[in-house]
């Protein structure tokens, strides 16, 4: 008859491969087919099968043991030591003396019942031995099983027990194919020097060209945190090439936090040519002091720009470093009613080739809004603002170079009216609202000198529609009076599902100096705007925005994203965009026409397939694809992933490279 007794044993200590499974200071439960104390030497003999567990759960089954109180000496027989649901270091005698345990004959594995077919994997030796002072698993002569066939023999291996969170060693290799290099084979040594300090160096062999290098390193304190990446090699053409990505996070008090950012690599091709590129254009090295209060924010920064593009137009370029750009808004308590004031500043410095400007704007703005009867709104807005620049050989808006000092006074303000109607109902309920402003802008000729340092122009959209400034930056002054206006509908339900239609546009009161074709904005009306939008707030989301010429309707511009989603898993992703393009108002250009898609299929709840994809349906072929084959076992994890780039750019001619990866996996955790 088997016999159960709860006992509390203060002084045993751990005995198991994760720094046991028995802790010495929670209650225990022995259960066994016998139970033997002996009081003078204050130990525990069992017979039979017996299990011990503690009030965590954590638990060890065995035969004929034997336990001292100072817990230094356990021994029996068949001994399974469980360290998670499904892991166990299982033998026919463990031995604990001191600070190492010695299993002989073990059989080590994560995966007890994970198959009907037996165990995904499991290590068999000679011996396993733990040692509880360096928390160390080391194996002699293992063998590794796949599915009870022996795959992999080693005569030694060791590993830090899965107590341990952190511990130096070898992690598992990964193999990919290259951009005309050969394969990659990636060999990792992670690195602990502390609990929120820690490094990984990745030895990469590639076959047809020189050894890679690559390193992250992570540093988290109590105020800041660190995040370095970087890589290096000497190719066989004798070049040093290379890269280095840092980001630091500094807090400076509960008002203020610094952050210091480095991008920059030996050439312009290197990131395509060896994988780290992530279609960054160019490359931001700098600095930012933000400064923020309730009311109040301030931003300080400096950038350093490396091109990553083999051409160069004002449109998509940086025109220079950043040297330095300083932000400040400020947003008073109510003056009176809901009559606020906004106090704002910008500094900004540009240093290029050969030529330099700085700037300095103050602007002051009060807005006053209002709820009238029968539910109309309406917001009164005022705004003076002051610019001064110093010009250093600078290309100016009339294409003339300058040196000296420019100034312009800039008052403009507006008023809104808004009038939202609700139609509820126990169903649906229903918005439409009407919505107008009219912003009056001081007109000025000579004053428009700003070179496009911030202001890469502006497209018209919903967005920029009732937007208090609708270039992007500060540099080109809107330079006309205007109306916006437009109508809103939208309708939602007690589940969640919401529809949404919108539809405006502009018109300018003055005719512009010049007119980009492109942008939407005309003389007189505008093109029309909307968007239009459903959400079921649970398989689909989808979002459209586009712009309709004023004169036919024709559509000039549209995007489109739409989210579907079945279960974990299994979602569709698709993204579009057509813009139709003109070299001047009467001349069509090829249009923009990209179709960005991706989907996952979860096969299984173990396998999935997932694939992602830019197409250019101008030029009838795709930017570049990606997709793959993902295992996901509760022992064990591998992929198949391949990555297609049709990109070409000096020495970087886009092919197609594979990538696998397999590991193991132990209670939840990736090896």
């Amino acid at each position: 008859m088997k016999r159960l007794i709860p006992i509390f044993l203060p002084m045993f200590s751990a005995v198991s491969a994760m720094a046991m499974a028995i802790d010495p200071n929670v209650p225990k439960t022995i259960k066994s087919d016998k139970i033997e104390y002996d009081v003078r030497a204050e130990s525990i003999r069992t017979t039979g099968n017996t299990e011990i567990t503690n009030a965590s759960g954590q638990r060890l089954t065995l035969t004929d043991s034997y336990l001292s109180r100072d817990g230094k000496n356990l021994s029996g027989d068949d001994i399974k030591i469980w360290l998670g649901e499904h892991v166990y270091i299982e033998s026919d005698n463990i031995v604990h003396n001191g600070d190492d345990t010695i299993a002989y004959d073990a059989t080590f594995t994560a995966c007890d019942d994970c198959d009907e077919i037996g165990d995904a994997w499991q290590i068999s030796t000679t011996r396993t031995v733990h040692d509880m002072e360096t928390r160390m698993l080391s194996f002699h002569n293992p063998v590794m099983w796949i599915y009870g066939v022996p795959a992999l023999w080693m005569p030694y291996f060791s590993m830090p027990d899965l107590g341990v969170k952190h511990k130096t060693g070898f992690l598992m290799p990964d193999l990919k194919s290259t951009n005309q290099m050969g394969t990659q084979v990636n060999i990792p040594l992670y690195i602990y020097l502390s609990d929120t300090h820690d490094m990984t160096v990745t030895a990469s062999y590639l076959t047809q060209e020189n050894p890679l290098v690559q390193i992250e390193h992570r540093l988290n304190t109590a105020h800041s945190e660190s995040l370095t990446r970087g890589s290096f090699t000497h190719n066989r053409d004798g070049e040093n090439r290379w890269h280095i990505f840092n980001n630091d996070i500094i807090e400076l008090g509960d008002n203020a936090r610094a952050t210091v950012f480095l991008e920059r690599a030996s050439d312009k091709t290197y990131l395509q040519k060896y994988g780290f590129y992530g279609d960054q254009p160019y490359l931001d090295s700098g600095a930012k002091l933000e400064l923020f209060g309730q009311s109040s924010y301030v931003v300080a920064d400096a950038h350093i720009f490396q091109e990553l593009r083999t051409y160069n137009t004002w449109v998509a370029t940086p025109s220079g470093d950043i040297l330095p750009n300083i932000r400040a808004t400020h947003q008073t308590s109510p003056l009176f009613a809901e009559t606020y004031a906004t106090f704002g500043a910008d500094i900004l410095g540009i240093s290029g080739s050969g030529t330099a400007s700085q700037r300095m704007i103050g602007d002051a703005r009060i807005t006053s809004p209002w709820t009238l009867w029968g539910g109309n709104r309406l917001t009164l807005s005022m705004d003076a603002r002051y610019d001064v620049y110093n010009f250093d050989n600078t290309d100016l808006i009339d294409g003339q170079k300058f040196s000296g000092l420019k100034n312009r006074f800039l008052p403009s303000g507006y008023v809104e009216w808004g009038l939202p109607l609700f139609r509820p109902s126990d169903t649906w309920t229903q918005v439409i609202e009407p919505r107008a402003r009219l912003t009056i802008m001081r007109h000025i000729d000579d004053a428009t000198f700003a070179a496009n340092n911030d202001s890469a122009g502006a497209l018209l959209s919903d967005a920029t529609l009732f937007s208090n400034k609708r270039f992007a930056g500060l540099d080109l002054w809107e330079n006309s009076n205007y109306a916006d206006y437009g109508v809103r509908w939208a309708a939602f339900n007690p589940d969640g599902r919401s529809f949404e239609v919108f539809l405006g546009q502009t018109y300018d009161f003055q005719d512009r100096d010049t007119i980009d074709p492109n942008s939407g904005f005309l003389n007189g009306a505008s093109d029309y705007v909307g968007r239009v939008g459903f959400n079921n707030m649970k398989w689909l989301e989808l979002t459209s925005r586009f712009r309709l010429a004023r004169n036919d309707l024709a559509l000039r511009h549209i995007e489109t994203s739409a989210y579907l989603t079945h279960s974990a898993g299994t979602y569709l992703n698709i993204g579009h965009i057509w813009s139709q393009q003109f070299i001047d108002t009467y001349t069509k250009n090829d249009s923009i026409n990209e179709i960005m898609g991706g989907f996952g299929i979860q096969l299984t709840p173990r396998w999935a397939v997932r694939f992602n994809s830019i197409y250019n349906m101008t030029t009838g072929a795709f930017q570049r694809h990606t997709g793959g084959v993902f295992y996901t076992h509760p022992c064990y994890y591998m992929s198949m992933e391949y990555r297609r780039d049709n990109a070409v750019k000096g020495d970087y001619v886009g092919t197609t490279t594979f990538q696998f990866r397999i590991g193991m996996s132990i209670n939840g955790q990736q090896y």
